[in-house]
């Protein structure tokens, strides 16, 4: 097999997850705000809301203004995950909890390294392969990367809420790619989405690698 040129990354759910699970990390925030919800009712509601959600890109909009698009674009998720549950009259201040939660998801605390990264990424580089992160995440990307000991190990950042278009848009891999010099064939992209990472990267020219985490190690199609 070929070495790549390029070998580019999915960030959430390929090279860290989330500690326990979301509805965990929103129910033990709004427990400080005094507001009780079940955790496994707010995973389920939350999962229903980011999957209706309008994918995260910001037409028109200047440079600048990105990160507050990105707020709002997350406090809508959150306070429809609330209100479905049934709670959201229960907060003295919504604002103020999500405020609180958006900052605590771009520290280290609500996530983990999957164990089998660190090897991964220095074998790669030693190879002298290079390494991009191609994301849907939000530009808080950069201080959980940095937080959690992995920004070191890329040449490239590569996300959707920057560039306008989410995976699997094929504009999103060309400008990974272009930002490498790369031809698509050089490049490998593995996530752990199949629409997004496997069938995105296929359907413009690399090597898709879909890793899905939630099933045996076994389970790695290309």
């Amino acid at each position: 097999m070929q070495k790549p040129k390029v070998i580019f990354l999915d960030a959430v759910g390929t090279l860290f997850g989330v500690k326990n699970s979301v509805g965990d990390i929103y129910s033990q925030i709004a427990q400080q705000f005094n507001v009780d919800v079940e955790p496994q009712q707010l995973n389920k509601i939350f999962t229903k809301s980011f999957q209706a959600a309008p994918p995260p890109i910001f037409p028109n909009t200047d440079s600048k203004d990105i990160s507050e698009k990105e707020y709002h674009w997350w406090y809508r998720i959150v306070f429809n995950t609330f209100a479905d549950a049934g709670v959201i009259n229960q907060f003295a201040n919504f604002s103020d909890f999500f405020s609180e939660l958006y900052v605590h998801f771009s520290t280290s605390d609500p996530w983990y390294v999957y164990p089998d990264v660190p090897l991964a990424l220095v074998n790669w580089r030693r190879l002298g392969i290079e390494l991009g992160i191609l994301s849907n995440f939000d530009s808080r990307l950069y201080l959980v990367l940095q937080s959690l000991g992995l920004k070191e190990y890329f040449n490239s950042i590569t996300i959707s809420t920057q560039v306008c278009a989410a995976k699997p848009d094929l504009k999103i891999f060309k400008i990974a790619l272009e930002k490498h010099n790369c031809y698509p064939e050089a490049a490998w992209h593995i996530g752990d989405s199949l629409k997004d990472d496997y069938e995105g990267a296929k359907a413009v020219g690399m090597r898709g690698i879909w890793l899905n985490r939630h099933l045996s190690i076994g389970n790695i199609k290309n």
